[in-house]
């Protein structure tokens, strides 16, 4: 059994480190939020500081600038582990960062896994995500007792850093599209006398379908937004998707179409709201009236 440390105890890796523990590792939890961290150890996580015979860290962070402040910053991880420890590095993340991260890792002779992840909240609970990952095969090797605990699927992409944040960007810009277009059909529905609650049924079995159709959309049938992923990740992620299609001389216009209403959605206060929360800038400029909010 791994000694495993899930530094991020959001909504993706509080998930993570429960699938871990049931695995049977020993797992610290770690988090800004004291109260993530007291509900874990009451869970049956490890308490107090982090040791240093780890074998894997975990780092299920926002972006790239917090997963460098976890590996580097003051009491940076990377400099307490011993070698041939892991670090399994989850954010979406340009695939240079990645790089980056791979190489001053391997400095002080511990392995990175570039490993993305998907699959949402409920997924990482049960220990069923997807993990678009690259690295070494010794960073495969020292990771896999985690992946097997927290992933039904690991897609070994590369043996460097760089190809699994690569692909997380091609999945992103699909998710994000997926949402915001399901968004858009669901109130131009809306304005052709199709609720909501009919759009979900008969669509969700044709061929406009798609996995966010189905998993959003009833966000908005019930009026629900509570966060299960954030409107303020998009911006983010699509970011770095049109970043890296800059650099490669690519246009992505269809991206750029969609990172622009989850913009108009955080001018709106909606940033820590569901993402599914994008139909509320159609529905405002529509005039019309969601689900929940009637009254």
């Amino acid at each position: 059994m791994s000694r495993t440390a899930v530094i991020g105890l959001g909504s993706m890796g509080y998930g993570m480190a429960q699938s871990c523990l049931r695995a049977g590792h020993e797992t610290w939890g770690v988090d800004i939020d004291a109260g993530a961290m007291a509900r874990f150890a009451a869970e049956g996580g490890q308490e107090g500081g982090l040791p240093a015979d780890l074998d894997a860290v975990m780092v299920v962070v926002l972006n790239a600038a917090q997963t460098e402040a976890v590996l580097f910053g003051d009491n940076g991880v990377v400099a307490g582990l011993e070698p041939g420890a892991v670090v399994i590095a989850c954010a979406t993340v340009p695939p240079a960062f990645a790089r980056e991260m791979e190489a001053r890792c391997a400095q002080g002779g511990v392995h990175y896994l570039d490993a993305p992840i998907s699959g949402g909240a409920a997924k990482a609970a049960q220990g069923a995500l997807s993990i678009m990952a690259s690295g070494t095969p010794d960073a495969f090797a020292a990771a896999r007792p985690v992946l097997d605990a927290c992933a039904q699927t690991v897609f070994e992409l590369g043996a460097e850093a760089g190809p699994g944040s690569a692909m997380k960007a091609v999945n992103q810009l699909l998710a994000g599209v997926h949402i915001a277009t399901m968004a858009e059909a669901m109130t131009f529905g809306m304005t052709q006398g199709v609720e909501p609650a009919q759009f979900l049924e008969v669509i969700s079995q044709c061929a406009g379908t798609s996995w966010m159709l189905e998993n959003r959309a009833p966000h908005i049938v019930d009026g629900d937004y509570s966060p299960k992923s954030q409107v303020n990740i998009w911006p983010k992620d699509l970011g770095i998707v049109l970043d890296v299609a800059k650099q490669a001389g690519f246009s992505a216009p269809i991206t750029a179409a969609a990172l622009q209403q989850y913009m108009v959605a955080v001018g709106m206060g909606l940033g820590r709201e569901d993402d599914a929360a994008i139909a509320k800038v159609y529905a405002r400029n529509a005039g019309l009236t969601l689900p929940g909010a009637e009254g």
